[in-house]
């Protein structure tokens, strides 16, 4: 108890404050000592008052710490009440914010204590003899609402309209916060004068929004939706009379921050930014607000109108979280390119690093700007069309794809794996993205991957074929996505460059060696999406694709076997035999790599000890994605789900390899999973003859086969009477030939669109609190507390 003495400054009141007696709530002289004005900061608070000390007078004086929750409340409800004119009231208001910050998740944490900020009478009475009163807010009403008053006060949070004198101070109740929105942006064209104090006080006030939001961590996940956060709830209903200035201010200051310090290099260096942590804690409250699972509700369409008859008037469009509503709403074009450039630029300030080493401050909440962009896409659909109109959606591919290929060997960045390719999926599910990737990729961003010349439709083949070749383990569920962007993207590439034609030879290559074929249900998928993108390319992009043309001419030995895959049970047992002798996941071998771009760094592992949070599961390829046909206009039609089309070539739907959920961890130890995997896989599944006919009879061969019946000769006729040995004549002749008329008819161009689920709410939920208690290091927030969402552990 030491600590709070120091704090609080006499001991006697501390024995009495952890003793087992009630102090009277009435009795202001001793409460008034926890947020008496000396200054501290909320480090000082978290170093004062020692989890022990919270959770002994949780359990020895329940009566006291209600007391001092519902003290502390009282007073930020004053502060807001008379707008904090006295620098004495905004001390108070801070300590209190700060102390509550601090006590909040040992109040979570304990399935007791959870409902007292929802009850309207705390323990502690409310001294006035008002207990009967029927329309006493709960507790946690009162805080949020005072929150949102304060971060609209003149001279506190915002700068004050008038000429400073006490007397004609603004009466916060009277003010119209719309007015006093933090950044220009969308809805506001004012840009406030930036004022540090001003920012520092924004970010203590949304750092205890946060941690009143954070209760979500003490709960197991479940794949409930109706599980609403009733914080967020709150906070995000018509009760709250800031909802909307509050939500532009938050997505303005992140949008609208340059981290460069104004455009001059090294300008960081010279000054402390204020700004970055109001950005960080603002873009953090955001994604929070905005959990919301659109797969169960009413989802805005394009217009911004509901999906539903008009029986459904009574109910106002789109969800009851404002916040969502206003984001689902937003359609001016300049909005959407303020908040495209502002998301681009964040993003690519890792890349920037890379040319001027530390000329900017390099920032680290790339994780939770993943997560908004994916809200902004998933719930308005005209942000997500605006993004794929013009190549502007090329600045938000290159800084993913250099997340991807950095992070694919630190098993602590899973998630950001996960995030990284949800997006991507996302995208290739509208056809303006694969047309896209056709535009040259010319910015040199030092990357680990071999040199190319060429487009982002190759940048993205080869990341992707890096990430499956030399990723961890951990990313083995991932695959199945990965090769469904490309499936999406394909019959829009207009010329792939060798190396990336190479890279998806190699994988046809690896993917169909009899042991990977047979050594788990699904694996086979894998095989069938790489045959799809051929074909696609080939029926419909043959005339630029002449390296690609080449490479399969060259691999053709790869489709012969595919074609003539032994389907006997000894083959079967031989093949799985291959598998003991050479465990590697895929052979790196006849993978020409060459050398990697200049200045690049090999990815790097997680240093061991990193800290790392669990993730939940996410559905499988089939689950994750429908089905839609493009027509010959270019529009697409769902196609209703069947039983046949349950996985890539029909067959029942996908198992799990190796015991491994699709998303690469649960919440089961590794070793758990191991010893019950291999003992189900070997009580359970085996390969036999019939289950390899079942998928090799449907293997779609035919227009790679008669591509290669009709220029092989032609092509080996040309070496022979030319004594040719140099590929670029083969090429030009590749270039000049065509199959019109030769090929099967044009099958239907499929596309797997991604499809909102439960799952994937649920798995960003436990991402996004993951990312966010992971973040708040200083002060930790939540650290040794007992969070349920998802389990701490160390790589």
């Amino acid at each position: 108890a030491d600590d709070w003495i120091l704090w609080n400054g006499s001991s006697a009141s501390v024995t009495t404050f952890v003793s087992p007696q009630p102090v009277e709530a009435t009795d202001d002289a001793f409460w008034d000592q926890f947020w008496a004005d000396t200054a501290t900061s909320v480090q000082d608070v978290f170093a004062l008052v020692p989890a022990a000390e919270i959770r002994a007078v949780r359990e020895e004086s329940p009566s006291n710490l209600a007391t001092l929750c519902y003290k502390a409340v009282e007073k930020l409800v004053q502060g807001a009440e008379s707008g904090c004119h006295t620098e004495k009231e905004r001390q108070i208001v801070l300590n209190c914010c700060r102390l509550l910050t601090r006590i909040l998740p040992y109040i979570f944490e304990d399935p007791d204590w959870r409902g007292f900020f929802w009850s309207t009478v705390p323990g502690a009475g409310r001294g006035g003899g008002d207990e009967d009163d029927e329309n006493a807010r709960p507790l946690a009403e009162s805080l949020l609402l005072a929150v949102t008053d304060l971060l609209f006060c003149p001279d506190f949070t915002v700068q004050s309209h008038r000429r400073s004198t006490v007397d004609t101070a603004e009466d916060i109740h009277s003010i119209d916060s719309c007015e006093y929105i933090w950044e220009a942006g969308v809805g506001f064209a004012h840009s406030p004068q930036p004022s540090y104090i001003h920012d520092l006080n924004r970010t203590e006030l949304l750092k205890l929004l946060l941690t009143c939001f954070s209760e979500a961590m003490y709960l197991p996940p479940s794949s409930d939706s109706s599980n609403t956060n009733p914080w967020v709830q709150f906070f995000c209903s018509t009760e709250n009379r800031h909802a909307l200035p509050l939500f532009t201010s938050l997505l303005n200051v992140v949008c609208a921050y340059d981290p460069v310090g104004y455009g001059i290099p090294y300008n960081h260096l010279l000054f402390s930014d204020y700004r970055e942590p109001l950005v960080e804690e603002a873009a953090q409250v955001l994604i929070v607000t905005l959990d919301y699972d659109s797969s169960t509700s009413s989802s805005p369409t394009v217009d911004g109108t509901t999906t539903g008859t008009a029986m459904d008037d009574v109910d106002p469009p789109g969800p009851d979280n404002l916040f969502v509503n206003y984001l689902s709403r937003i359609h001016r074009e300049e909005d959407f390119q303020f908040i495209l450039k502002g998301v681009a630029r964040l993003l690519s300030n890792p890349l920037v690093q890379t040319y001027l080493p530390n000329s900017a401050k390099k920032i680290q909440f790339h994780q939770e700007l993943l997560v908004l962009f994916w809200k902004l896409c998933d719930f308005n659909k005209k942000f997500l069309f605006f993004v794929l109109k013009s190549s502007d959606v090329l600045d938000i591919l290159v800084p993913i794809l250099y997340f991807l290929n950095d992070a694919r060997a630190d098993q602590s960045r899973v998630g950001l794996m996960h995030i990284g390719v949800f997006i991507l999926l996302l995208l290739s599910g509208e056809r303006n993205f694969g047309v896209r990737l056709n535009k040259p990729y010319s910015v040199r961003v030092p990357m680990d991957i071999p040199v190319f010349t060429g487009t982002h439709a190759d940048l993205l083949i080869i990341v992707f074929h890096k990430i499956i070749t030399s990723g961890h383990q951990r990313l083995q569920p991932l695959f199945d996505c990965l090769l469904t962007i490309v499936v999406n993207v394909s019959p829009y590439l207009k010329s792939l460059s060798m190396v990336a034609a190479n890279k998806l030879l190699h994988l046809l290559e690896a993917f169909s060696t009899t042991w990977f074929l047979f050594s788990a249900v699904q694996n086979h998928h894998l095989v069938f999406f790489l045959l799809e993108v051929f074909n696609n390319i080939i029926q419909y992009q043959f005339d630029g694709n002449s390296n690609l043309v080449y490479a399969v001419i060259r691999k053709r030995n790869v489709f012969h076997q595919l074609a003539n895959l032994p389907t006997d049970s000894q083959s079967i047992q031989k093949g799985l035999q291959r598998k003991k002798k050479s465990p590697e996941p895929i052979s790196r071998t006849n993978s020409q790599d060459g050398v990697s771009m200049e200045g690049s760094r090999p990815a790097a592992p997680a240093e061991p000890g990193t800290l790392k949070t669990s993730l939940v599961a996410t559905p499988g390829i089939d689950k994750l994605t429908e089905k839609s046909q493009v027509s010959e206009d270019g529009t697409m039609r769902s196609l209703e789900p069947e039983a046949s089309q349950l996985s890539p070539e029909g067959n029942a739907p996908t198992a799990l390899s190796d015991g491994e959920p699709w998303s690469g961890e649960a919440s089961h130890s590794r070793r758990d999973r191991r010893r019950l995997s291999s003992a189900s896989s070997s009580g359970q599944w085996t390969p036999t003859p019939d289950w390899v006919m079942s998928w090799k009879s449907k293997l779609p061969l035919q227009t790679i086969m008669r591509l290669l019946q009709v220029l092989v000769p032609q092509v080996e006729k040309i070496c022979i009477d030319k004594g040719l040995t140099d590929e670029s004549e083969i090429l030009k002749f590749l270039q000049h030939g065509t199959l019109v008329g030769l090929l099967p008819v044009p099958h239907p161009i499929l596309i797997r669109k991604y499809q909102a689920n439960s799952g994937t709410a649920m798995w960003f939920r436990t991402y996004m609190w993951g990312v966010i208690y992971l973040r708040n290091v200083d002060p930790p927030i939540w650290y040794d507390t007992d969070v349920k969402l998802f389990e701490i552990q160390r790589v």
